[in-house]
């Protein structure tokens, strides 16, 4: 089994992070660097950072900040947000990327995914994917910044990410998103259950016992906050401890003491 990922997600908006409620209703929550610097320090796997107005906009991702926050960032870095080329993404991974995910994009241009895997290998892309609806009516994906139905329906989309070379799925439930109320679990398995790469569980958290069912019983292999650590004492660390309690192995050797103590 693989060791699951505690991965804090920054969402970017112009000068700031900002955090909101089903992708509407932004607060902002303080400025980048600082929380790169303080996750830094705080037992985080990865790092994951997105543009959410990039795609508004039209104009080519803020390079010179991203590399500023990739120089002190030193665990892995997934960036996205208004990646629409192929030199987009090397740009990115020369200012301290290390993941490039892709979203809008992918719906128009599918073959895009393909061609960052290509050149970049599949490691390289983590196909984000926002998603409505239930278990009951079906699931559907949303593109721009969940803004507009897509009509794809989320299991088809998976598996052709996959094919495509998508070496790792970022799945968004935008009903959960910011509620703090759990994850969308028979969504994170269903979309488990369609491929063999990773899938990275985002939208709901608002405890560790809401990540170690993530992991546990949909098989996520791993999971992605923001509310939960923006807004709550809770810390990455007690994340990846409560997991390792759960019998979850995690990347960790501090931990994995921690919790057997």
């Amino acid at each position: 089994m693989l060791k699951a990922r505690v991965i804090p997600t920054l969402l970017w908006k112009q000068y700031g992070l900002v955090k909101g409620v089903g992708f509407d209703s932004w607060r902002r929550v303080g400025p980048v660097l600082p929380a790169v610097k303080v996750y830094n320090q705080r037992e985080v796997d990865e790092l994951i950072l997105v543009d959410i107005v990039a795609h508004d906009s039209g104009d080519d991702p803020d390079f010179e900040s991203i590399a500023e926050f990739g120089q002190d960032c030193f665990v892995p870095l997934t960036v996205g947000g208004g990646v629409t080329r192929i030199e987009h993404v090397q740009r990115m991974l020369r200012s301290g990327a290390d993941k490039v995910a892709v979203n809008t994009v992918a719906y128009d241009r599918p073959e895009f995914v393909t061609e960052i895997a290509r050149r970049h290998g599949a490691q390289c892309v983590v196909a984000s994917i926002d998603v409505r609806g239930s278990h009951r009516d079906g699931w559907q994906c949303h593109s721009h910044a969940g803004k507009v139905p897509t009509g794809r329906d989320v299991r088809a989309w998976v598996r052709e990410l996959e094919d495509r070379g998508a070496g790792e799925i970022l799945i968004t439930s935008i009903d959960r998103d910011g509620t703090m109320t759990g994850y969308d679990l028979p969504l994170i398995e269903a979309v488990v259950k369609e491929v063999k790469i990773p899938v990275i569980a985002s939208g709901g958290a608002g405890n560790y016992r809401h990540m170690v069912e993530a992991v546990v019983q949909a098989g996520a292999s791993a999971v992605a906050a923001a509310s939960i650590f923006h807004f709550t004492e809770q810390t990455p660390a007690e994340a990846k401890a409560a997991l390792a309690q759960a019998g979850v192995p995690v990347r960790s050797s501090f931990v994995l003491e921690a919790a057997a103590c």
